[in-house]
């Protein structure tokens, strides 16, 4: 090393990596004596950063989560990274203000060194982000359902149903999962006595009551398909379309992101998908732009016979049919 300065930024970017790491093996990462070493990992306690001394042959060093948050050190990859990241963390709405992001964001990059700053003006001039608006997230929700999830402990909130009814549930939260443009929770009904999903966007007056409930049997093997399950559990409708088209051909040009899309033979494929909406997913499918046919379900058909409808009468004329 070219002096205790740099050895100390690159023991503490070894430890950052959240392994236990042997005396030894840190001193001869460092090309240093292990005396040395000890001497470094008191200097950053002192600095603030919780090194833990773990008992045993040789002795071993790991750091751990502590009261505050001391200074962090990026690799210049890294640091691309959660600039990246956090670019398009700030597009989304989140508590009606993207001010959390934004406020990171700001901060991190008035400490980037010169080489990065240079990366990153080229970046952002170099990059157009389009992002439509949806309905915003309440981050402070986000992170109490998750707590409570982990906790096992019962939820209670408002809910708005896709067609503007409003009621109150109360759930054994499960998993949040991200899905397209949209947060959801998974959680057991009590109301209900049964599965279900819920939109974040759509929960309101969110309160943990404090008790606790015994975690049941997730249902099914992943809680993303549940999720993707057009209307919940039980409904067993999914949409299935053969395209004319090899499969390499349809996959670069499809849009949905659940479903499954396997090879028929070289010359076509098959999607099979649940979706929240049948005419967002007609939508999906004319437009990757080869010969497909529906198998169904119904409900899938009638949406893709109206956007035919609706895209001829807007070119001034009639769908075939």
């Amino acid at each position: 090393m070219n002096g205790p300065s740099e050895r100390m930024l690159r023991l503490l970017s070894l430890l950052q990596t959240g392994r236990d790491w042997a005396g030894a093996e840190l001193a001869a990462r460092l090309e240093t004596s292990p005396r040395t070493m000890r001497r470094d990992i008191e200097r950053l306690r002192e600095l603030g950063y919780p090194v833990e001394s773990v008992p045993g042959p040789g002795g071993s060093y790991r750091l751990v989560a502590g009261s505050a948050i001391p200074p962090l050190l990026f690799t210049d990859e890294e640091a691309v990274a959660a600039v990246v990241g956090l670019r398009f963390a700030a597009l989304a709405q989140i508590d009606g203000d993207p001010g959390a992001a934004e406020g990171a964001l700001r901060k991190l990059e008035q400490v980037l060194p010169s080489r990065l700053r240079y990366r990153m003006a080229a970046l952002q001039r170099s990059t157009h982000v389009v992002s439509r608006a949806v309905r915003s997230l309440d981050l402070g929700a986000l992170q109490r359902l998750a707590v409570a999830i982990h906790a096992h402990e019962h939820v209670r909130f408002g809910y708005t149903t896709r067609t503007g009814q409003e009621a109150t549930r109360s759930v054994e939260p499960y998993r949040q999962v991200l899905l397209g443009r949209h947060w959801y929770l998974l959680g057991w009904d009590l109301h209900r006595a049964d599965w279900r999903t819920f939109r974040l966007d759509r929960i309101a007056g969110l309160t943990v009551p404090g008790t606790s409930f015994t975690p049941r049997e997730p249902p099914g093997d992943e809680s993303v398909s549940f999720v993707q399950e057009p209307g919940g559990p039980g409904n067993g409708k999914r949409g299935v379309v053969r395209f004319t088209a090899p499969l390499a051909v349809v996959a670069g040009r499809l849009t949905a992101e659940a479903g499954t899309l396997e090879a028929i033979d070289e010359h076509s494929c098959r999607y099979v998908t649940a979706a929240e909406s049948w005419e967002w997913l007609a939508m999906a499918l004319a437009v990757v732009g080869v010969p497909y046919s529906i198998d169904g379900p119904p409900e899938l058909v009638e949406a893709s016979r109206t956007l035919a409808v609706r895209i001829a009468d807007a070119a001034g004329g009639r769908a075939p049919g």
